[in-house]
């Protein structure tokens, strides 16, 4: 039997639940990955993330080269013991986060030179770097090294960075070996070209991955244009193994990718959101700094199980963000990896009924209501 393996349980149109099989655990599917980019998901333990429902981490190869550095987490047992995290992980290759600093990188063939933004040093980026780093951070699915362009970008842009990404994404093959136990994904890129996408999505399947990246997307281009290439793109990718739709989303960018056949997100938006005072409800988004809050004695959500919803008034929540009380950040985080976690079972089960339409149709109708009425 394979160390690792993805069984797909069930289909509702381009929409399917299954199972990603590895020793360290089941990844359940269509799967959101919280992002713990520097070994933790800030405002969380390790525990709670887990008790919301998460199946499988995302750390950040980019920041955790810079700081503390791979080589120590390797000698300190890696990434999952440092971090207390004994799922699955998956690690990016760090070429997003370099590409982003444009003012400080070099892009050539061999790879990316850049100065850190901690502290200036210098460094190399290559894929066989990369691969080393996520090897060395004990990686359960590791990423193959590219380059993201951002959009708009011109077709010559797109085209030459996405044969550049191909180029690398053969040497990130044969870098990585032979590892039992462990994933490599692949990246599709090409903008928002149809052709170009297929192009690419040949080169990746005649490499050989065990899964399936579409990247390149959710950088600036609008949902509506993101879900004109999901109307293809996850297609030409293979039909038996995962398909990770990288840097989404928001809840609507996640159900509208997961009706198009994307079996993995992460986004760091509820993290990220919960620190900023910013709920994510069944019933659309929540600003609980809002003076409106201050008096009402009532949950976030109602519906909701997380301790935040359980135990604390949109009243408190309000206060200790007013007064910047770290607990304010701790709690709402919590609430949204809950809300995430559990809109990812929501279409899990939908989709294994048969009633994904259905699903998505409540899901809108329910965050058209808005928040509830001010007392």
């Amino acid at each position: 039997m394979a160390l690792t393996s993805f069984t797909l349980k069930a289909r509702d149109g381009r929409a399917r639940t299954g199972v990603i099989s590895t020793p360290r655990g089941d990844i359940r599917t269509p799967a959101f990955m919280p992002v713990g980019t520097a070994a933790t998901v800030k405002g969380m333990m390790p525990e709670s993330v887990r008790e919301t429902g998460a199946d499988i981490l995302l750390g950040n190869t980019y920041h955790l080269m810079l700081r503390p550095g791979a080589e120590r987490i390797a000698k300190l047992g890696g990434l999952h013991k440092f971090m207390n995290w004994q799922r699955p992980i998956l690690t990016d290759s760090g070429g997003f986060q370099v590409m982003s600093l444009s003012d400080l990188r070099k892009l050539t063939e061999e790879g990316v030179a850049f100065r850190s933004h901690i502290d200036g040093s210098k460094h190399m980026l290559t894929p066989e770097r990369s691969m080393e780093i996520q090897k060395l951070l004990g990686s359960d699915i590791v990423m193959s090294f590219d380059e993201c362009p951002a959009l708009p970008a011109s077709k010559d842009r797109i085209r030459a960075s996405m044969e550049l990404s191909m180029r690398w994404a053969k040497r990130s093959r044969e870098a990585f070996g032979d590892r039992p136990g462990h994933m490599l994904f692949g990246i599709q890129q090409g903008g928002l070209e149809e052709d170009l996408r297929r192009e690419s999505a040949e080169a990746l399947r005649e490499i050989g991955f065990d899964g399936y990246a579409v990247g390149g997307l959710a950088v600036g281009e609008g949902q509506e244009a993101m879900f004109g290439c999901l109307d293809f793109a996850p297609d030409m990718l293979p039909q038996d193994q995962p398909r990770y739709l990288m840097g989404v989303g928001k809840p609507d960018d996640i159900v509208g990718a997961v009706k198009r056949g994307i079996d993995m997100m992460d986004c760091v938006l509820p993290s990220r959101s919960g620190r900023t005072g910013q709920a994510w409800t069944h019933r659309g988004q929540v600003n609980i700094k809002n003076a409106r809050h201050a008096d009402d004695p009532r949950p976030l959500d109602e519906t909701c199980t997380c301790p935040a919803c359980r135990n604390y008034s949109r009243a408190y929540l309000h206060h200790v963000f007013r007064s910047n009380e770290m607990i304010s950040g701790m709690l709402l985080t919590w609430h949204n990896l809950h809300y995430y976690q559990e809109l990812m079972q929501g279409m899990r089960d939908a989709i294994t009924a048969g009633t994904f339409d259905a699903f998505e149709q409540e899901f809108h109708a329910k965050r058209a209501q808005g928040d509830i009425d001010p007392l």
